[in-house]
């Protein structure tokens, strides 16, 4: 059995994905010396074939009225935006049913006000990593569109932006018909009757970005170790001790736990009880003659796209709350392209190219567990859902300082990973 020398500034982060390796680079801001333990590989999770939508101004709580009215009947379809699988999975039956209690109108709003301030630090966030010596793109979205088929359909996203700016949050926005979608966008289709054009948000390949930010923690003297599979975290008193498969075992500090669906595992022991499902996207890349110049949104079919170097498209989307485990099922990629070819000119959707799944990790509340657990050395960092990639930076510039002083920014008040 192998142990690291321990360290009183010394800090372990479980997870090499964007709010991993996003809260190993702060701790190094502050001065801690960083390992990062990842099972798989940087970015395997939920960071690498995502959208890659920096998008503060929609950054929502994932349970809303809305999904709840999709019915029993939508959800239980693999060609729905929404899909469970029929299971007698007890964890993922009680996660639905919390879900569920969460998805009321009052309590959206009250989550919404507690997403707010950290919204608010989430592009100030990406740029301290950019001035630090990121060495990856974020671009703004000059013309980030939700394209809708008619006005009424519409009227959904308008109704939650109301709802987002009465919660104290800034988005701007120009409301459009098809056709002047169409002459700021061409790619959408004459099928396309109504959209919205937001302002202030950005995006990122998500892939490339999470490994930049992996390459920059090592430059500052981190270790980030691939293949190392955390089994066990323990506090012995005095630090913490981190065992991996191999057989070695760190002796830290303090510990980040930020595995994303797999945070629980390690977490309960420390009263980490809230569950985390996976809600799985899915995503694929196409080839396309004239890539839109930003990120092209299809709320109504929950289908995100995204431009990639190389005239490449990325078509993103769905939700299924499944095994983090289970393989990917061609359905869903096939739903994914059934909701955007009406939708999309000069795509050629029959010519994918890295079909992909992935977990985000969700909570029944819609909030991400952010903080100390019942060990003050042992530290929560996940259930982001949809935003792990918007909100990673700010996440890990938020905990860094509370790691580091032992403070708990006001913040991550809402995010307590004990509630």
């Amino acid at each position: 059995m192998r142990f690291s020398s321990p360290g009183p500034d010394r800090v372990a982060v479980v997870g090499a994905g964007m709010v991993g390796l996003s809260t190993a680079w702060f701790l190094q801001e502050l001065g801690a010396t960083v390992t990062v333990l990842e099972r798989a590989d940087v970015a395997a999770g939920s960071s690498w074939g995502n959208a890659g939508w920096i998008t503060p101004g929609l950054a929502t709580p994932l349970p809303e009225p809305a999904v709840v009215r999709y019915g029993l009947r939508a959800v239980l379809s693999p060609s729905s935006p929404v899909y469970v699988p029929l299971s007698g999975d007890l964890q993922l039956l009680r996660f639905l049913a919390g879900f569920a209690r969460h998805s009321t109108t009052a309590r959206w709003k009250r989550a919404m006000r507690s997403l707010v301030p950290i919204n608010r630090l989430a592009l100030s966030s990406f740029d301290a990593l950019s001035e630090g010596g990121v060495a990856a793109e974020t671009v703004p979205a000059g013309s980030f569109l939700a394209a809708y088929g008619s006005t009424q359909e519409r009227k959904v996203l308008l109704d939650e932006l109301e709802h987002i700016r009465s919660s104290g949050q800034s988005i701007e926005f120009d409301v459009l018909g098809g056709d002047e979608a169409r002459e700021v966008e061409p790619a959408l289709s004459a099928k396309v009757g109504a959209a919205l054009r937001l302002h202030g948000q950005r995006y990122v390949d998500p892939g490339a970005y999470v490994h930049a930010l992996a390459a920059a923690v090592r430059a500052r003297g981190g270790d980030v170790r691939i293949g190392a599979e955390v089994t066990e975290v323990s506090d012995d008193g005095r630090g913490v001790q981190v065992r991996t498969a191999d057989g070695r075992v760190d002796h830290v500090a303090s510990v980040v736990l930020a595995n994303g669906v797999w945070l629980r595992r390690l977490g309960h022991r420390f009263g980490v009880r809230s569950l985390i499902q996976a809600g799985r996207g899915y995503s694929f890349s196409v080839p396309m003659e004239r890539v839109p110049s930003a990120p092209v949104y299809f709320p109504a079919q929950r289908v995100a796209c995204t431009p990639l170097e190389g005239r490449l498209l990325r078509v993103a989307g769905m939700m299924e709350f499944r095994s983090p485990e289970a393989p990917l099922d061609a359905r869903r990629i096939n739903a994914l392209v059934d909701a955007a070819r009406p939708l999309l000119e000069g795509a050629d959707l029959d010519m994918r190219k890295d079909e992909w799944v992935g977990s985000r990790p969700c909570t029944p509340d819609g909030l991400p567990l952010i903080g100390a657990t019942r060990s003050p050395r042992v530290f929560a960092a996940g259930g982001h859902g949809m935003w792990g990639i918007t909100l990673g930076p700010a996440t890990g510039r938020l905990l860094a300082e509370q790691v580091v002083t032992g403070r708990r920014p006001a913040e991550l008040g809402p995010f307590d990973p004990l509630r």
